[in-house]
C-alpha cells in the first residue's frame, strides 16, 4: 500500500503544478497545508524542507522524501 503526502501552502505555484501532475498520473495523495496546521509545519521542518512543496512517498520498500516539484524523482519514487 502506497501513501503519498504532499505538503503545500496557498500561493505556491510549484505546489499547484505538482497537485495537477499527481492527479494527471492518477496518484492519490493527502494534501497538508502548512499554514492551516502548525503540526504540518513541524513535520515539513523535520523532513529537512525549507520550502513547499515537499512530498513523502511511503510504500513497502521504505520512504522517499522529494523536496520541490521534481518530476523525475517523483516518477522514480512512485514507480511511474
Amino acid at each position: 500500500m502506497r501513501k503519498v503526502i504532499l505538503y503545500t501552502q496557498v500561493g505556491c505555484g510549484p505546489c499547484t503544478a505538482e497537485k495537477l501532475w499527481l492527479k494527471d498520473q492518477g496518484v492519490e495523495f493527502e494534501e497538508r497545508d502548512i499554514r492551516e496546521n502548525p503540526q504540518y509545519l513541524n513535520e515539513i521542518v523535520d523532513l529537512g524542507a525549507q520550502a513547499t512543496p515537499a512530498t513523502v512517498v511511503e510504500d513497502e520498500n521504505g520512504k522517499a522524501v522529494i523536496l520541490g516539484f521534481d518530476q523525475e524523482q517523483l516518477e522514480k519514487a512512485l514507480g511511474l
